[in-house]
């Protein structure tokens, strides 16, 4: 399904093979010879989403790009099972397995694997052909790559990188810091109740 949101409708390679229950919205470019697996969902939220050629997006991941972070995922790279990219740069030939996150502002270096459930925060740099663990964290520039049991090495880090502040432009401390998020938000996503569907 291919929707018109903010007055942008995909634009899809011929070549590209995309599932019928694939969704895709507003400002995406993919490339030749692209894959979009069932489930997969591709939303430009205000910013653009460019796919390279020969990207293969598996079933139920999430590409999400937001004004702010525009999402950029070169060519020959893998999106696993339930992996999620919001507004990040992944660069050619890597390798995302099933249940990665990969948040705002991160950017991942070429021939990289992140591998199943592990995670690249905020604003974190992975340079080319690292490795990211099963379930490990990757965090900040320089980039940490600590287990999940560090957990207060990577609060530290996280915290530093300022989550609320950078993706939502909010305050931590803010006292009511969700009412604030969420009604803010839910204004941004509300604009999708005037998306058309274009195929």
């Amino acid at each position: 399904m291919e929707f018109e949101h903010l007055g942008a409708s995909p634009r899809i390679h011929p070549d590209a093979v995309i599932a019928p229950t694939a969704v895709i919205s507003g400002d995406v470019t993919i490339g030749a010879d692209c894959q979009i697996l069932h489930g997969a969902v591709i939303t430009a939220e205000g910013g653009a989403i460019t796919l390279g050629a020969h990207v293969i997006v598996m079933e139920n991941a999430l590409i999400r790009a937001t004004a702010a972070n525009p999402v950029h995922i070169g060519d020959h790279v893998l999106v696993g099972p339930l992996a999620s990219i919001s507004g990040a740069v992944i660069d050619d030939e890597v390798f995302l397995a099933t249940g990665t996150r990969v948040f705002n502002g991160a950017r991942i270096g070429a021939r990289s694997e992140v591998r199943i459930n592990a995670v690249v925060h905020l604003r974190t740099t992975l340079p080319p052909e690292s490795v990211v663990p099963i379930s490990w964290v990757a965090v900040g520039d320089p980039v940490r790559i600590l287990s999940p049991d560090r957990h207060q090495e990577i609060w530290d880090a996280q915290r530093e990188l300022d989550f609320p502040g950078y993706v939502f432009g909010l305050d931590r401390e803010t006292p009511d810091l969700m009412v604030q998020l969420t009604e803010r938000y839910g204004r941004s996503l509300a604009r999708h109740a005037d998306d058309e569907r274009v195929d």
